[in-house]
């Protein structure tokens, strides 16, 4: 039986991870989102889904389960889906690459914007667990350095510089997808 075909992506928060995932789902690929994990632990407690609640619960997860924790979690839900082509959002440490690299067959995509542009595209989108001073902005690209962000993303097999508008974004895509898939 062939095995399901991933795309993960990866990228530092603001990069534009999750955009670029939503606009994947359009080429036929479900989507898998790996912070959703993290948040799904905060309400299951009753915890309110800011910057602090979901950093201290995503270091938690991972000093008692390891750092492929929030990964295995993932495969457990991919394993219950039918889909055969998935695109898994949020990809932060080469620990969770191989982990689903044991079970399907992947492809590791990052997505690179600026700092500023990171922090002002955060502060746009205004979801509860965005950063709203630069000192937390700061704080949370250390938080996902020290998970081990930053070699996912030097090793991805393709590379996205996201600076430009959404139709510049769908473009790269395409074409990365397109490399992708003659791989």
């Amino acid at each position: 039986m062939p095995r399901k075909r991933l795309i993960l992506i990866t990228g530092m928060p603001g990069s534009g991870k999750t955009t670029a995932a939503r606009l994947i789902t359009r080429l036929g690929y479900t989507l898998l989102t790996m912070g959703d994990v993290i948040r799904d632990i905060a309400v299951a407690r009753g915890l309110e889904t800011t910057p602090s609640n979901l950093g201290r619960i995503a270091e938690e997860v991972r000093r008692e389960g390891g750092s492929r924790a929030v990964a295995r979690r993932c495969v457990e839900r991919l394993m219950e889906r039918g889909s055969e082509k998935v695109v898994v959002d949020g990809i932060r440490s080469l620990d969770e690459v191989d982990t689903f690299r044991e079970v399907f067959d992947i492809a590791l995509v990052a997505v690179h914007a600026s700092p500023r542009t990171r922090f002002d595209r955060l502060r746009e989108r205004g979801r509860g667990d965005d950063p709203f001073t630069w000192e937390v902005f700061a704080e949370r690209d250390q938080r996902e350095l020290g998970f081990g962000v930053g070699a996912a993303i030097a090793l991805a097999d393709q590379m996205i510089v996201n600076e430009g508008t959404i139709d510049d974004l769908t473009r790269d895509l395409n074409e990365t997808i397109g490399r992708i898939g003659k791989a």
